[in-house]
């Protein structure tokens, strides 16, 4: 960056990367780069370890090599060749340690996804609107269950049962000051005092979600993009990716937060004031106390009812850049709810003589209720996303148009999986020896029973999607020893290929193991709510007297699932520690949010931050700025995820300016990923008006890549865009050129095929400064001089 301003101020102090007045029209070429997941170095993609960063921060920039930092003022030294520039985008997911913490809202990510996989709808508002609804919904019940699974930690297995067990807290000395059974006991060992202690955990909780999603909200939501009103020549019910606020969800993001802060808080506060009004309530207690808590109960439900009508309610514009926000909603409902929480924790703290700590608290029918509303509003959103997909079915959408239903399903079965076996090993820890705690809920424990079966089937499918990977690769065999006629075959080279092309083609098996387990997660769930409310025992207590085989086998699964829970656990405390003190490991998991948060958090606010919201505006500030002021040729060109960013920032660019870029994908998930899983924004529509929007797209993969595929437009299209697969390896044997085994490179480094440099040269030729490129007619254009045969609709 020095060295970049050393030549600013050689060049009278102009940034030549920032568009000014001095600015002239050069009609230099621009290749912007944007590479995938996992990240890079501005070096590796620029082949070169001198560079500088020209614009940005250090979250997310553009960098050139160092030679290039002033190419605008030399024009005539990049005549016949690109300006290269690499925007690095990976630390807007893989930054400092602290994105280890993400971890506990995968969650709320995956329900967030389900919120974006609608199928296609062209007028059906308010079934979209109710499909979103009812995602949302779904996403305050995930809220719910992980404060209610730490008020179940903290308030009822720590503060109710342990403190006032003998043997437990005696076990647990740190618990003396807790316990009336203990010598030590103090002001703090009535129940309603511990209960009322122990409620700072989840509230601690609560405003930590809220803390890191206003922190990310003021990172990412707040980057206002580039202002342009809605253009008349956009047609916005092909996708609404080109929508001038599609990236702008700060307004929704504030007011799911606030509902979701609120929810959370009135959480703890019925975990607190409940089981003292419950107490309040029997015969002999106190009538004021007993009329505190009825009023209690209902300004509780109250705020509830608040909570939910706030979430109901859409709070997003994406036809324009909506800047206001709902501030008296924002601030109140929290500060409300906090409210309430302070009374609960006063009246329940309140002194009750009489009143003791026996068995559990009654969690059974909180955990039961929030998993039967889970299941009702997922079946509710496998019918309305059914009614849309019937309407106008696409093709190649996943599991029929379900996926969004199947992902809700299983962020659900996450998020009962997470908060279940927290309780669970916290339980064991407490409880050395099994038998002086009640335990967690029934619920939970009936709930690690099925994971066991869920595993098998897991298994099952695992086996049958290895035994036809296998019959794949045999046939593939043959296939590879086809393309290469007259080479000498080498039998074990053939089978690698083979069996890596096998291996790529399991993506496209995803939607059928996604949409079996969370089939079968759905019925097993509801066999595991039927099983706790109807006997009110654990599995091995429920089935003790029926036949063996069924009694074996239900004691089997609870302690095999415990045990599974329990390891799940270490896993998942162990992965964050290593992130969040190990780099590599950090990224790694980036790449998990490399694909998951790309999208806008319209479902849940306690989601990781959507870096698109960050990235996309840059590409497109950067896109539009050298366009419009050097008039140049513009060859935006992505790989893997970088390939859906520039898609997004090019839908985001004004009709005008998207004449003059061309799109280079590479390994790109556009259609294969995408446009199966999201084909409402992604679809074959959305695709084709892209096509038809810029100037020339070519897009290459490999049949031995998992990620990316063919675009596969329809009609001549089709071969416009995709140019036939790339050979992997380049070379079959040993030759002149390549004396050595060539690599299979799968995913990896496209630009080492020359076909990459020959579509980029092709694909600039088209791009001529001073008249853009022909457009589509239905007719076939002439031929572009000079570029050498290269498709003019292309």
């Amino acid at each position: 960056m020095e060295q970049a301003q050393e030549r600013n101020g050689a060049d009278g102090g102009r940034d030549p990367a920032v568009p000014g007045p001095q600015s002239r029209e050069t009609g230099t070429a621009l290749e912007l780069l944007v590479h995938g997941v996992g990240g890079t170095t501005p070096a590796e993609m620029l082949d070169d370890p001198r560079t500088v960063r020209v614009t940005g921060d250090h979250v997310a920039a553009v960098f050139r090599r160092t030679e290039d930092a002033d190419a605008e003022s030399r024009p005539e030294d990049y005549r016949g060749r690109p300006v290269p520039e690499a925007y690095v985008w990976c630390n807007l997911t893989s930054g400092n340690g602290t994105r280890a913490l993400w971890l506990l809202l995968l969650p709320f990510m995956v329900v967030n996804l389900a919120h974006w996989m609608r199928p296609p709808a062209h007028g059906r508002i308010r079934t979209v609107r109710l499909y979103g609804l009812l995602v949302r919904l779904t996403g305050l019940t995930l809220t719910v269950l992980l404060v209610a699974a730490a008020c179940e930690v903290a308030i009822d297995l720590v503060a109710w049962q342990c403190a006032g067990t003998r043997a437990c807290a005696e076990r647990h000395s740190w618990l003396g000051f807790l316990s009336p059974v203990m010598p030590d006991g103090g002001w703090w060992s009535p129940p309603g005092r511990r209960l009322a202690l122990a409620a700072a955990v989840p509230a601690a909780l609560t405003g930590l979600l809220w803390y890191l999603s206003l922190r990310t909200w003021r990172a990412y939501e707040s980057q206002q993009p580039m202002e342009r009103a809605a253009d008349p020549e956009d047609d916005l019910g092909r996708t609404a990716l080109n929508r001038p606020g599609f990236w702008y969800g700060r307004r929704l993001v504030a007011r799911l937060r606030a509902a979701h802060t609120a929810a959370g808080l009135l959480t703890v506060a019925a975990a607190v004031g409940v089981p003292a009004a419950r107490f309040d309530r029997a015969p002999g207690g106190s009538a004021l106390l007993d009329t505190l808590g009825r009023l209690l109960e209902a300004a509780l439900i109250a705020g509830a009812i608040a909570a939910v009508g706030v979430t109901c309610r859409r709070g997003r514009s994406e036809n324009r850049l909506d800047r206001a926000l709902d501030r008296r909603v924002v601030r109140l409902l929290p500060l409300a709810a906090l409210a309430l929480l302070v009374l609960a924790l006063v009246y329940g703290g309140w002194s009750r003589p009489g009143w003791t700590s026996a068995g559990r608290l009654p969690g059974d029918m909180t955990f039961g209720g929030i998993t039967l509303v889970q299941g009702l509003l997922v079946t509710a959103l496998g019918a309305v996303a059914h009614t849309l997909h019937r309407a106008r079915p696409a093709p190649r959408a996943a599991v029929r148009g379900l996926g969004g239903p199947a992902v809700a399903m299983l962020a659900c079965a996450l998020g009962g999986v997470m908060s279940g076996g927290v309780a669970q090993r916290v339980s064991d820890w407490l409880d050395g020896t099994g038998t002086s705690l009640d335990g967690p809920p029934v619920l939970l424990t009936w709930q690690a029973s099925v994971i066991p079966p869920l595993l098998l089937v897991v298994l099952l499918i695992c086996a049958v999607l290895a035994r036809r990977t296998w019959r794949l690769a045999r046939a593939e065999r043959d296939e590879v020893e086809r393309e290469h006629p007259g080479e000498t075959g080498d039998p074990a080279r053939t089978r690698r290929i083979a069996t890596v092309r096998a291996m790529a083609a399991l993506t496209d098996r995803g939607p059928l193991v996604v949409a079996a387990v969370s089939t079968v997660t759905l019925l097993l769930g509801a066999a595991a709510l039927v099983g706790a409310l109807t006997t009110g025992q654990v599995p091995a207590d429920a089935t003790r007297g029926t036949y063996a085989v069924v009694h074996g086998a239900a004691r089997t699964a609870q302690a095999l699932g415990s045990w599974l829970i329990g390891f799940g656990f270490i896993l998942f405390v162990t992965w964050g520690r290593r992130a969040y003190k190990d780099a590599s490991a950090r990224r790694t998991i980036g790449i998990l949010w490399d694909v998951g948060t790309f999208w806008p958090r319209a479902a849940h606010p306690f989601a990781p931050p959507c870096y698109a919201e960050r990235a996309v505006p840059d590409l497109t500030w950067r896109m539009a700025t050298w366009t419009r002021v050097t008039g140049g040729r513009l060859v935006i060109s992505g790989h893997s995820q970088g390939s859906v960013l520039a898609a997004a920032a090019t839908w985001q660019l004004a009709p005008s300016a998207r004449r003059r870029v061309a799109l280079l994908t590479y390994g790109s998930p556009l259609e294969r990923l995408y446009g199966r899983w999201f084909p409402a924004h992604f679809g074959p529509d959305a695709l084709g008006a892209l096509h038809r929007d810029v100037d020339c797209w070519r897009n290459l993969y490999r049949r031995t890549d998992p990620i990316g595929g063919p675009v596969r437009l329809p009609g001549d299209c089709g071969p416009a865009v995709d140019r036939e697969p790339l050979k992997d390896p380049l070379t079959y044997g040993r030759t002149d050129l390549h004396p050595l085994p060539a690599p299979i490179l799968g995913h990896s480094d496209y630009q080492a095929d020359p076909a990459f440099a020959e579509e980029r040269r092709r694909l600039l030729a088209r791009l001529r400064p001073e008249v853009p490129a022909p457009r589509h007619t239905g007719r076939t254009p002439p031929p572009v001089p000079g570029a050498d045969g290269a498709r003019g609709g292309c």
